[in-house]
């Protein structure tokens, strides 16, 4: 009779665990392929051949890119050498990237980038935040950026125990931002599970040397974050359930959602459009082909534009789509001046005139 029960239990268990396998399937968009949309004056970035994950875009033109971000489960070109930050000028007739050298006794081998942001103080100082993975912990750098021989000053590690699988930070201050938390499993193996089981426990936080709080919390798993370019608003990527939340800030920095814009896709990190205020969302249309890496049947990218934020029927529309072959697993689009920026988690990163 035992071993009746102990088949059963496991017949159960097997059909179970099938049905959700099955159901997260579905859910990362496992077959779906994409139609290409590429604008005609395109080219690659010669430098960045290990992902650009974020992008910030100074007033002036100057754009900031990390890469090389070492992410569990996560595919990576060059696994032994540390993440670096680069800088271009989009003002150039053909912009290149170079890397920006970082002083002030950092520890630039462990430097593993994710997230960024910018802040410019009131004397137009301009601070790079960080969100690095250093061991595969997180934490929050400051840099000053020194622009006459362009590199970045090392100057303060944030550390807190709420700044846990941090992936993106908007900062609206001195030392005060908005973070996310993608994973609430800090291990691997429960992460993936916690993926599997479509746990909605992660958050948003507010950090400021005075305080630190949960200011929105429920999200699947919060992937990239920005604000308005009034600061009134906040926008978040949850990534696994394939939407925007379109959040109001209060004074206290607290956040109420105000609405959620379904995209079906994977949606990364966001920018807003300068001239527009339109988000730019760089999306991942066939994550699982990311969690499952072929070279032969690569992961494609996806960049969308949402109008209309704050409108009842926000308008979506591709600004590009490509199956892989030019563009892999891409995770962010940032523009300026009629340009655009598209970099991925872990491959190239292209430039393209609209």
């Amino acid at each position: 009779m035992g071993k009746l029960v102990a088949l059963v239990l496991l017949g159960v268990g097997l059909s179970l665990g099938g049905e959700m396998f099955l159901a997260f399937r579905e859910r990362v968009n496992a077959s779906r392929e994409v139609e290409p949309v590429e604008p005609e004056n395109c080219r690659l970035i010669e430098e960045l051949e290990s992902g650009s994950e974020d992008i910030d875009i100074l007033p002036s033109g100057l754009a900031f890119i990390s890469s090389g971000l070492k992410y569990p489960g996560m595919p990576n070109f060059a696994p032994d050498e540390p993440g670096k930050i680069f800088l271009m000028d989009l003002n150039e007739q053909n912009p290149r990237a170079q890397t920006l050298e970082i002083s002030g006794g950092f520890d630039k081998e462990s430097f593993n980038p994710h997230g960024i942001s910018i802040f410019i103080d009131q004397d137009n100082t301009v601070y790079l935040y960080v969100v690095n993975h250093p061991h595969m912990k997180s934490t929050v750098e400051i840099f000053k950026f020194e622009e006459q021989q362009p590199s970045l000053v090392y100057l303060k590690t944030i550390k807190h125990e709420l700044l846990k699988s941090v992936n993106d930070i908007a900062v609206l201050g001195p030392e005060q931002f908005y973070a996310t938390r993608d994973h609430y499993f800090t291990n691997s193996f429960l992460s993936f599970f916690e993926m599997i089981l479509d746990l909605c426990w992660t958050y948003v936080l507010f950090y400021s040397p005075r305080e630190v709080k949960v200011v929105a919390k429920g999200f699947c798993s919060a992937n990239g974050i920005t604000v308005s370019a009034d600061q009134k608003y906040v926008y978040v990527a949850d990534i696994a359930a394939k939407n925007i939340h379109i959040m109001e800030k209060h004074d206290n920095w607290d956040l109420t959602q105000l609405k959620v814009i379904q995209l079906g896709t994977f949606v990364d990190n966001l920018t807003v459009d300068p001239a527009t205020g339109d988000i730019l969302a760089g999306c991942h249309p066939n994550p699982m082909k990311l969690l499952n890496y072929n070279p032969e049947d690569p992961p494609g990218s996806e960049v969308l534009r949402i109008q209309n934020v704050l409108s009842e029927k926000p308008r979506v529309s591709t600004v590009y789509a490509n199956n892989g072959s030019v563009l892999q697993g891409t995770s962010v689009a940032s523009v300026y001046h009629g340009k655009i920026l598209i970099g991925t988690v872990f491959h190239k990163t292209l430039y393209c005139e609209l």
